[in-house]
């Protein structure tokens, strides 16, 4: 058997074995209980769909990123002299909103949910829910007096859709002029709001929600500028764990060179 087609039976069995049925976080839909066949090319997306949407570490990550985020809000605030002149930018999908039921129907289709041709329905129809701290944190914000901008990617033309969801989960400051949706890059949003306010905290799950450098440039040099900019991560930049998408995701993995020995414990 080769190593490709053991990784592909581990991925199956990820969705199919006895952990798939000790699972009780959320009942499973029709889509999410059909397995991608096992010559689904999209299958190896399993795993990290699975520790995204189910685990309890993810959960704990989530928090985690949270609470650095209010510890330093709150430090922030206290040195301002007018807390209504800061601002908290963050992005909202797999930061504040997790998407992960879309995916993993597409998943279950076989889909490459990647291709994001799936996403326009989502954004019109679809239901997601909180990121665990994301609202304790948006609310806690706003009861400082601090401006709260919501920096997406999702579609400007549907913004209408994605305002009445962010309204429906309950979130604060939610209008027209704080939701800045796909048209200019990230980071001339992120300029208009640095017109009028001082960003103190930067909220996302990609890098590009962070600085311009990490758009659409080739994985070493975003490690270089992870690396360089050492300082800002968990201080000025909260990154959120996501594990179901990302520009890593067709990236070669690193092996150990030696023979393969089995031993039983």
């Amino acid at each position: 058997m080769t190593r490709t087609t053991i990784l592909g039976c581990a991925l199956l069995a990820a969705l199919t074995g006895p952990a798939a049925a000790q699972d009780t976080a959320a009942p499973a839909s029709p889509a999410q209980a059909k397995a991608p066949a096992a010559d689904c090319p999209v299958a190896e997306f399993a795993m990290g769909l699975r520790f995204q949407q189910q685990s309890a570490e993810i959960r704990a990550l989530q928090l985690q990123a949270y609470n650095i985020a209010t510890e330093k809000l709150d430090a922030a605030v206290k040195d301002a002299a007018d807390p209504s002149k800061l601002a908290v930018v963050t992005d909202l999908d797999e930061t504040v909103i997790d998407n992960t039921p879309l995916l993993a129907r597409d998943l279950a289709d076989c889909h490459t949910y990647d291709a994001w041709d799936t996403w326009l329905p989502w954004e019109r129809d679809g239901t997601p829910t909180l990121i665990p701290g994301a609202r304790e944190f948006l609310d806690h914000a706003d009861s400082l007096g601090v401006a709260i901008r919501y920096v997406s990617d999702r579609a400007d033309e549907q913004k209408d859709h994605t305002l009445a969801t962010l309204t429906e989960l309950g979130l604060p400051q939610v209008s027209p002029e704080t939701v800045l949706l796909l048209g200019p890059p990230k980071v001339e949003r992120r300029e208009i709001v640095a017109a009028d306010h001082r960003i103190v905290l930067l909220l996302g799950d990609t890098l590009h929600d962070f600085d311009a450098r990490f758009r659409k440039t080739p994985l070493e040099e975003q490690k270089a500028t992870v690396a360089e900019e050492a300082g800002k991560w968990g201080t000025e930049w909260i990154v959120f764990p996501n594990a179901a998408y990302g520009a890593w995701s067709e990236a070669t993995l690193a092996e150990w060179d030696a023979e393969p020995v089995i031993e039983e414990w």
